[in-house]
């Protein structure tokens, strides 16, 4: 292809760098999106701006979040001829611009950017750089943002920060004893030991008490569109804070996955890039009572003996059955010790489960708890330990 030939099209080649920059801005775009954005503009007048970006939005946007910042990079990529006047000014200093672009998103802009070469040493000085860069007021403001409006790089940091936040699980009284020097009973063991050592003798009277024994977990981590970057970020958040707990961790959408082989793997990168092959319906829809009809069928051996603490990390938008969604519940709640709700929707003041997977899961959980940034995922375990205090 010659240059500046008009004969030979680079709608594809542009369509392709669009893509990029979609991604780099934290869109879900893959080559078969790409692939279906091709055939959607064959369907409509290319002459036309506004169809061609109702087409590309139909097929490479599927979050509301994220409609902003498609508008904000089509404008910018697609760019207009009064945007481009308005650029030139801005460029000639000689010449004043009375308008100004429109302001982007942080995602957006950011996208913009051209990417920078980096060498091997200068990503391992950043992992180091990126923390102490970071003024007192970017910390405080990061702690409290929710990570849905976070930037690509902001996000990344978050990432790395959530794997250092412990979550100590409530413990409760096991059935086995052990000797304590203030206990509730006599440690008869000791004692006729004791004894036999001094001619049936005992000066003392060793006590026992109940061990303490941390609840099984069990978490079911919606990955569903609304869920994407939550999910991603609770997978890494679980990975580390539990790897030393009894566990088992499920994704869910249209289907139930078992993500016990990504959550064996020691290194969070590893187990995220596992857990992406694994789950099929990732971005789709929710149908949480179909995942809980999965569980009851293959995994019911999880729930242990009415100990196991339940985790369900989802925003309630669920799409299947609600009666269904009831049935399932009413069987997950009667087995497990505690069912916790973390929900992310609870970011909004006002928030009220009031569709209809909400209100169920509203109905059958014993806590609603936030999970929509560094904060709340900080207190996490104070809330639960507070809970299991009510259940007891």
């Amino acid at each position: 292809m010659v240059l500046g030939d008009a004969r030979t099209g680079k709608l594809a080649n542009n369509l392709t760098g669009f893509g990029r920059m979609l991604r780099r801005a934290g869109l879900p775009v893959d080559s078969a999106r790409i692939g279906l954005a091709q055939q959607a503009l064959d369907m409509v007048d290319i002459g036309h701006k506004a169809d061609v970006e109702a087409a590309l939005r139909a097929v490479l946007v599927s979050r509301q979040e994220d409609q902003q910042v498609f508008a904000d990079l089509f404008e910018a990529y697609f760019r207009n001829p009064e945007l481009a006047k308005q650029l030139m000014a801005q460029l000639l200093p000689q010449a004043k611009a009375e308008s100004h672009p429109p302001a982007r998103s942080a995602r957006a802009q950011e996208a913009l950017q051209a990417p920078k070469p980096q060498t091997q040493q200068a990503r391992e000085e950043e992992k180091i750089e990126l923390d102490a860069a970071m003024s007192a007021s970017d910390r405080a403001r990061l702690r409290h943002a929710d990570f849905n409006q976070l930037s690509a790089s902001e996000f990344k940091l978050i990432e790395r920060l959530v794997r250092e936040i412990p979550l100590q699980l409530p413990t409760v009284p096991a059935r086995r004893r052990r000797f304590a020097s203030h206990g509730d009973s006599l440690h008869w063991q000791r004692l006729m030991r004791f004894a036999a050592r001094h001619d049936g003798d005992f000066l003392e009277l060793p006590m026992s008490k109940r061990r303490a024994v941390q609840l099984p977990l069990l978490a079911l981590i919606d990955v569903s569109g609304s869920m994407e970057r939550y999910a991603r970020l609770m997978l890494a958040f679980l990975h580390q804070a539990t790897q030393h707990h009894d566990r088992a961790i499920f994704a869910f959408g249209t289907e139930l996955t078992d993500l016990s082989n990504a959550f064996a793997l020691r290194d969070t990168d590893q187990m995220l890039h596992q857990a992406n092959a694994q789950i099929a319906d990732f971005g789709g829809g929710t149908q949480l009572g179909g995942a809980l009809q999965a569980m009851r069928e293959q995994h019911r051996n999880l729930m242990v003996g009415n100990r196991t603490l339940v985790l369900l990390i989802t925003d309630g938008l669920d799409t299947g059955s609600h009666d269904r969604l009831a049935h399932e519940l009413d069987w997950l709640t009667r087995q497990a010790r505690a069912t916790v709700w973390l929900n992310p929707l609870l970011r909004y003041d006002n928030y009220q489960p009031l569709a209809g997977g909400a209100e169920v899961l509203d109905r059958y959980v014993d806590k609603m708890l936030a999970i929509h940034n560094l904060e709340h995922l900080s207190m996490l375990a104070a809330a639960m330990a507070e809970l299991m205090k009510k259940i007891r």
